[in-house]
């Protein structure tokens, strides 16, 4: 089983930025493919962002184009996420997943292993 392990989590003001980390240990190879969720209170959990561990394309929501990016260092088993530019809708609990497949899915249902989470609140 793998673990994931998300930090960086915090409140900021809107306009600022924060980058969040995603540490996975354990049987890592039980996904190729690591993804960025969040969920805000009362809503469904969405796809934020997502990418391959042996690089490649990338995807992202439309929300958060051209404002945040996903990247990752396979040394550290580690994924990133670099959130700029940040507006109070985009206040949730942020979680990383991961999942093994050849298409990136974009649907939480398809990813089998998830963090606990972390907070992000943004004021306006």
């Amino acid at each position: 089983q793998v673990q994931l392990v998300e930090s960086g989590g915090g409140l900021v003001q809107a306009g600022g930025s924060l980058r969040l980390s995603c540490a996975a240990s354990g049987r890592t190879f039980s996904g190729n493919i690591m993804a960025w969720f969040r969920q805000a209170p009362g809503k469904e959990r969405e796809f934020v962002a997502g990418t391959f561990w042996s690089g490649g394309s990338t995807i992202s929501a439309d929300s958060v184009k051209g404002r945040f990016t996903i990247s990752r260092d396979n040394a550290k088993n580690t994924v990133y996420l670099q959130m700029n530019s940040l507006e109070p809708e985009d206040t949730a609990v942020y979680y990383c997943a991961t999942t093994f497949g050849i298409v990136l899915p974009t649907t939480h249902l398809q990813y089998k292993y998830w963090g606990q989470g972390t907070q992000v609140t943004v004021s306006s």
